[in-house]
Order: structure tokens, then C-alpha cells, then sequence
């Protein structure tokens, strides 16, 4: 047999029955992630809330569907939308789970977004002035169109009576190595 076929596997007899190497660490990735994603739940949650500030962003009383409203959280520098989707998203608090905040800088170049931005009807926040990127809010800010390749951070809530209270972010803030915390 040639060198180069016992490199391909040509002529192993149990070839078929073994993994290669590729196969092993793909199958032992993905393993690892499933576990991460399904293993994680609440614990994933306390851990993105954990070392910020709580602050009330909102009253639900005040909060019209279809509407944004500005804040700044986890400190003054930073700027976020708080809004009401008239369908369920993810990570939406509320009745209706349909109660989210994000980010306003577009995670691409940063890019501002604002109120003006937020489309209701498709519950999307874009496009990005700068590349037109567009952000699904009920798939946790998911990318829709454009060239940005990441979510935009999500701002965890939670509701307390008549408050929405911000409690931590997922994702990372546009021209941060880390999130500032509030604290």
C-alpha cells in the first residue's frame, strides 16, 4: 500500500467503524454547547445580572405599545431604548412578555440608532445610518440584514409592581473590551 493512500484510509478495515480526529472534536464541541445552552438557564441569567446596578428604566403604566423611550443604563454614558412590542420576544418581561430594552449603537461601527429607528410594525430596530443593518427585538436582537454580525446587548429586566428595573446586559456595548457595570 502507497503512503499516500494509508493518508487517505484506503485499505484500513475498520475505517469505517473509528472517528477521525475532525469528527471527534466536532462531535465533542458541540456536545459542550448543547450542554452550555440547556445546562444553563437561570444560572446564565443571575450570572449576566449579577455584578450590575439595579435601576428603574420605565413605569409600565407609562409604556404605550409601539412606542420607545430613551434611558441610559447601566451608567450615564450609555444609551438605550426601552419599548413595547405588540407581540412575545425573547427575554421580554411583562403580561405579554413582550416588554424589551437594548442598545442603540449599531454593534457594527457604531452606528446610532434611535427612536426613529424602532419600526413597529416589524418589531426590528434599523436601519444602521451607517450600513443598514436591522436587529430583530423579539429574537434578542438577532441581525436581520445589513453587515453587522452580532446581536445588539440586550438590557435583562424585570418587573417590580408598577417599575421595569433594569438589572444587567447581555452582550457586549460597541467601543467597550468590557460592559460598564453602574457600580
Amino acid at each position: 500500500m502507497t503512503q499516500a493512500t494509508r493518508a487517505r484510509g484506503v485499505g484500513h478495515d475498520h475505517a469505517c467503524s473509528s472517528l477521525s480526529r475532525r469528527s471527534f472534536l466536532i462531535l465533542g464541541g458541540s456536545s459542550i454547547a448543547i450542554l452550555a445552552t440547556y445546562g444553563a438557564g437561570a444560572e446564565a441569567q443571575e450570572l449576566v445580572s449579577s455584578s450590575y446596578v439595579r435601576k428603574v428604566v420605565g413605569k409600565l403604566s407609562e409604556l404605550q405599545p409601539g412606542t420607545a423611550i430613551s434611558f441610559n443604563y447601566p451608567n450615564d454614558d450609555v444609551e438605550n431604548l426601552l419599548m413595547m412590542l405588540n407581540e412575545p420576544a425573547g427575554g421580554g418581561v411583562g403580561e405579554g412578555r413582550n416588554i424589551v430594552a437594548f442598545n442603540t449603537i449599531c454593534p457594527h461601527m457604531g452606528g446610532y440608532m434611535g427612536e426613529s429607528e424602532f419600526k413597529a410594525q416589524h418589531s426590528v430596530l434599523g436601519p444602521c445610518p451607517l450600513h443598514l443593518s436591522t436587529f430583530d427585538l423579539t429574537k434578542h436582537g438577532m441581525i436581520v440584514s445589513g453587515h453587522a454580525v452580532e446581536s445588539l446587548p440586550q438590557i435583562v429586566l424585570e418587573i417590580d409592581g408598577d417599575d421595569i428595573v433594569a438589572t444587567g446586559v447581555m452582550g457586549l456595548f460597541f467601543g467597550y473590551s468590557q460592559n460598564p457595570t453602574g457600580a
